[in-house]
């Protein structure tokens, strides 16, 4: 079974439940896969805000205990859908306290796993990253791309406003409005990787669970996009029924 640490943000969690199913091979309803998605939002402090040092809680307690609930409710493996949850600082922290007693549930490395699929099908391209800016600012894409033989660029501090304000604003934002996306924030966005080619990006990783939400063509500016939580959600299939696990 296979559970998802949801609420970070809600439909994030979602999005990567709708892409298990996506990415399943079923003929009908009995042949997916069980899954458990715990959306508990109320329990989770902002990442980024942590992050920043505007929030004293570290969310990786919360993690663990979701985390442990899913284990108790019998899944196999986990993830979080939420990259700025895999800073080393909230992280880091979370792994040791699974380990300390182990529990038998494994919780896969989001940004880790998003690497390896960029290394097997972009080897050579310079990826240019959106993301949140407690993500940007950790280097938590560029160091693990780096790990991987990658080569990235971020956006500059005017152009990453513009992505934090397109995730974050209350006013047009995707966690205000995520269900239709604003135009406002689709724009701004869409701006940014238009700059980031023009530095030199090839590809461009959407670093942000909510930035497939509103970035949901396959290319932009001959750009192709990766997603990780499409990713995620394939990694989790190969773990539990790597037979059911749709070709590329």
């Amino acid at each position: 079974m296979i559970g998802i640490v949801g609420g970070v943000g809600p439909l994030a969690g979602l999005d990567v439940f709708k892409k298990i199913i996506e990415e399943t091979v079923a003929l009908k309803d009995q042949e997916h896969l069980p899954v458990l998605l715990s959306s508990q939002p109320q329990r989770i402090v902002d990442r980024t805000n942590f992050l920043v040092g505007k929030e004293p809680t570290n969310p990786a307690y919360a993690f663990l205990e979701i985390i442990k609930e899913l284990d108790a409710a019998g899944a196999q493996i986990a993830a979080i859908p939420c990259n700025t949850a895999h800073a080393p600082a909230i992280f880091d922290p979370l792994r040791a306290a699974l380990n300390t007693p182990p529990l038998s549930i494994r919780v896969l490395h989001l940004v880790e796993e998003t690497a390896k699929f960029i290394q097997q099908q972009y080897a050579g391209h310079k990826i240019g990253i959106l993301s949140t800016t407690g993500t940007r600012d950790t280097g938590l894409y560029t160091k693990m791309l780096e790990q991987h033989g990658i080569e990235s660029i971020s956006p500059d501090d005017v152009l990453q406003e513009k992505v934090h304000q397109a995730i974050y604003n209350e006013s047009y934002g995707i966690k205000a409005y995520s269900s239709p996306v604003t135009t406002h924030a689709k724009e701004d966005l869409i701006q940014v990787v238009e700059e980031l080619k023009n530095q030199g990006a090839q590809v461009i990783v959407l670093a942000c669970t909510e930035l497939p939400l509103a970035l949901t063509e396959k290319t932009y500016f001959g750009l192709p996009t990766v997603d990780p939580n499409r990713v995620l959600a394939r990694a989790l299939i190969q773990h539990v029924a790597p037979e059911k696990l749709k070709p590329l």
